[in-house]
């Protein structure tokens, strides 16, 4: 498998080009701000040929170059239908002062092709296998995608801003809810095996074993506490 992980744009957003080999069809996870160079290069270095754009959720950081990038390949974006207004009206997501600092600089609005995702499917794309589950907390409409197991290749959790390494998403914008994202932390990942590899929205990769053990809000969960008031703060837009 190929995975090719760049940060991106002000907020230093991890966008992600999954292929199941160079000179094949891939996946485009997350092409957000100032992100579209950054898959350009990536499909030209590996020979790719991009088939879909998945987003984890709808914060601008996370989909400003959604439109581009589906344009230049024409290609659809999968979206959850609770985020999917953000992508035309990103300020209702973020806060209108927030917003205004970046309005003048961005091209909002759906590429040709949306595409909804729903809790539990699974999405056959370039050849490869994407689990989605709904994890509400960040966003009313955040999603990850799981990849299972592959021959000597770890399970892989693209877990958007719902968990990263030593802590989980912020859950002070409109949409989020701490209890909610508590709920979803125990229901999408404490489940998965220690190995599973997390690829997240912000940071460095960790794995669930390790966040398991040293980040304090699944160690609450895991521990039947859970509320997080004792936890560090958490990242993210």
């Amino acid at each position: 498998m190929l995975i090719a992980g760049f940060p991106a744009g002000a907020w230093g957003t991890n966008c992600y080009v999954v292929a199941p080999a160079a000179g094949e069809e891939c996946v485009i996870i997350d092409p957000g701000h100032q992100a579209a160079q950054g898959v350009e290069d990536a499909v030209r270095k590996h020979r790719l040929k991009p088939v879909a754009v998945v987003l984890t959720h709808g914060h601008i950081d996370h989909v400003a170059s959604v439109v581009p990038v589906c344009g230049a390949h024409d290609v659809p974006a999968w979206i959850h239908p609770e985020d999917r207004y953000m992508m035309s009206d990103p300020e209702k997501a973020i806060g209108r002062s927030f917003g205004a600092q970046l309005m003048g600089e961005l091209t909002v609005g759906e590429p040709d092709d949306v595409k909804e995702l729903t809790d539990g499917s699974a999405l056959e794309l370039a050849g490869m296998e994407f689990s989605v589950a709904h994890a509400p907390g960040h966003t009313k409409g955040s999603v990850t995608f799981r990849m299972p197991e592959q021959e000597d290749i770890p399970p892989v959790l693209f877990s958007g801003d719902l968990l990263f390494a030593g802590s989980i998403g912020r859950t002070d914008l409109p949409g989020g809810d701490h209890a909610e994202i508590l709920q979803s932390l125990a229901r999408v990942c404490l489940p998965l095996e220690d190995s599973t590899v997390v690829l997240s929205g912000h940071g460095p990769q960790t794995t669930i074993g390790r966040e398991r053990a040293g980040n304090p809000y699944l160690r609450e969960l895991a521990a039947g506490l859970g509320d997080g008031t004792t936890a560090p703060p958490r990242r993210g837009m």
